[in-house]
């Protein structure tokens, strides 16, 4: 029998993932596959000195999607995304005011937007989990707002990058 190798999970065991708080999230396509957005050909300028990566069909799901997070759940805020070609950087800020019995969880939220995206374009296109780490204090919100920001000028640094 072939055995997989299991996956670590990055969670903090015992750690309420519904508390208050900013969570910074990446989400990858199964395969590291382009199908979210084009880099190479151009950026759409969005502000001043910003620019993000041409959203293809795909992308254009998961944006609206994205967008569509807040309304759907109580107290969930996405503070700054970026689609890349083959994952997506979030930042989800949890700002209630206390626990209720049916409370989002980071894990939560990520399932749903997953599966959103899945039905609506017809077919899976992510890979398993997700990562997430836990930001903890405004120096680390900052670091973590400016790498969001900067990634789609700096795709081929990006580890996700892979040339074809």
């Amino acid at each position: 029998m072939n055995k997989l190798p299991k996956r670590k999970s990055v969670r903090i065991p015992e750690y309420d993932y519904s508390r208050n708080g900013a969570y910074f999230v990446t989400i990858c396509v199964d395969k590291m596959q382009k199908v979210l957005s084009k880099i190479e050909g151009g950026m759409e300028p969005v502000g001043a000195n910003i620019v993000r990566p041409k959203l293809t069909q795909i992308g254009k799901i998961v944006d609206n999607a994205i967008k569509e997070i807040p309304n759907n759940y109580k107290d969930i805020f996405i503070d700054i995304y970026a689609i890349m070609p083959n994952h997506i950087h979030l930042i989800i800020r949890i700002d209630g005011d206390g626990r209720t019995m049916f409370a989002p969880t980071i894990s939560r939220i990520i399932k749903q937007l997953k599966g959103v995206v899945t039905k609506q374009i017809g077919k899976p296109i992510w890979q398993k989990s997700f990562y997430e780490h836990i930001i903890r204090n405004e120096a680390d919100y900052s670091e973590i707002w400016q790498y969001i920001e900067n990634n789609p000028l700096k795709w081929e640094l990006d580890k996700y990058y892979e040339e074809q």
